[in-house]
């Protein structure tokens, strides 16, 4: 594994074509990925010990850059000269999208639209162009991209394997090639940008929840989908967390994304159980409906983690949950922006370009409530400083 291993776009709802997966598929009856009671299981195919401890050493780095601007920070920056990409604007940036399914998807495209805005005349034309999560589609917009002169392409790939050759293809033209978000199985692009990424996820949510169960206790795991490699190596790394505390993992069980089929699991394993003491997921989209089912079955909620969605803060601090946020900042969006000028004034970049990834906390829950933005709304957005803020994020 590559540029795949370093991490991928937080909550999916995709169809998956042909990216492998150490997970079985969801059974008939429900969504599980494996018997209640049967643990961890083994390791995934996506886990690397290198870039796990890389990883986790970055979460303890400091960034450079400036203090104010995290998206434009990067940590332990290893430069790349990009001279031969030199070019006068204005400029065609093109943008091939995987999707925009979700609300954290939504939200950061909105930045990236922002960010453009902000850009002025440096930029003279942003063609988007969206593959609503089918690998076939977004092989044939980026082949269709490399045909409308763009000026630099960047990409935030459905799945990783499958679309390693059309990334490839477009690397081999001389066009200037960024990956965001999602990685792929090459090196060939000018950059890959994300944050620090799924294992850092994985493990800061699994090392508080597990900490904060009672020993002996019983978790259950809810996972979004299997094959993408961010929800992989955050589940790879819960796995190796879970394992050295000892926790009973009773279930590992995939919603789909879907807050109905999270609560029926939900409902499913308090039945089979009583109680369930711990809940990780490897994305917070679902998260407020897992504490719904708790609330309406009567059940303390147990340590839980989500994300920086604020209708999940917003229930973290009504219901005074014992609670944490990773995250995977949707300020994110604007960086390949950033980064496709600066490569075109012929400026190094980072490559890996690693941001930071904060994390909410009980602390700092507070600073990042925003009563006036909507449920769906993502507080890492990095947006009040753009044009159109707050209506264009409504």
């Amino acid at each position: 594994m590559k540029r795949c291993l370093a991490a991928l776009g937080a909550v999916t709802l995709l169809t998956l074509a042909g990216c492998a997966t150490d997970q079985p598929v969801a059974n008939p009856s429900g969504a599980s990925s494996a018997p209640a009671g049967a643990g961890t299981g083994e390791q995934s195919a996506f886990f690397e010990q290198s870039a796990y401890d890389a990883e986790l050493a970055l979460l303890q780095a400091t960034p450079t850059g400036p203090a104010d601007r995290p998206w434009e920070q990067a940590l332990d920056p290893a430069m790349v000269d990009t001279a031969s990409f030199r070019k006068a604007g204005p400029h065609r940036i093109c943008f091939s999208n995987a999707a925009l399914n979700n609300p954290w998807r939504q939200v950061g495209f909105k930045t990236m639209q922002a960010e453009v805005a902000a850009q002025g005349d440096r930029i003279a034309e942003f063609v988007h162009v969206e593959a609503e999560g089918k690998d076939q589609k977004q092989i044939a917009d980026i082949n269709d991209l490399l045909g409308r002169d763009c000026d630099a392409l960047i990409v935030s790939p459905n799945t990783t394997a499958t679309l390693t050759p059309a990334v490839e293809a477009a690397c081999r033209t001389g066009l200037p090639v960024i990956v965001f978000d999602r990685g792929v199985d090459t090196d060939c692009p000018v950059t890959f940008i994300n944050p620090i990424g799924g294992y850092g996820f994985g493990h800061v949510g699994a090392e508080f929840v597990s900490q904060r169960m009672k020993p002996g206790g019983k978790l259950l795991a809810l996972r979004i989908l299997p094959g993408v490699d961010v929800l992989e190596t955050r589940w790879s790394a819960a796995k190796v967390a879970f394992d050295k505390a000892g926790v009973d993992v009773v279930g590992v069980e995939f919603t789909d994304g879907d807050p109905a089929k999270t609560k029926k699991i939900v409902d499913d394993y308090l039945q089979r159980y009583g109680t369930i003491d711990g809940v990780w997921m490897d994305a917070g989209a679902v998260a407020v409906a897992a504490v719904e089912a708790f609330q309406d079955a009567g059940k303390p909620v147990p340590p839980i983690n989500g994300e920086d969605q604020l209708d999940f803060l917003k229930v973290w601090k009504e219901a005074g949950l014992t609670a944490i946020a990773p995250t995977y900042p949707t300020y994110q969006w604007r960086t390949p922006i950033i980064a496709a000028l600066r490569i075109l004034d012929g400026a190094q970049v980072a490559d890996p370009w690693k941001l930071p990834q904060p994390t909410v906390t009980q602390e700092n829950l507070d600073r990042y409530l925003d009563p006036e933005m909507p449920p769906l709304h993502y507080a890492m957005c990095g947006c009040t400083d753009l044009p159109g803020y707050p209506q264009r994020w409504k």
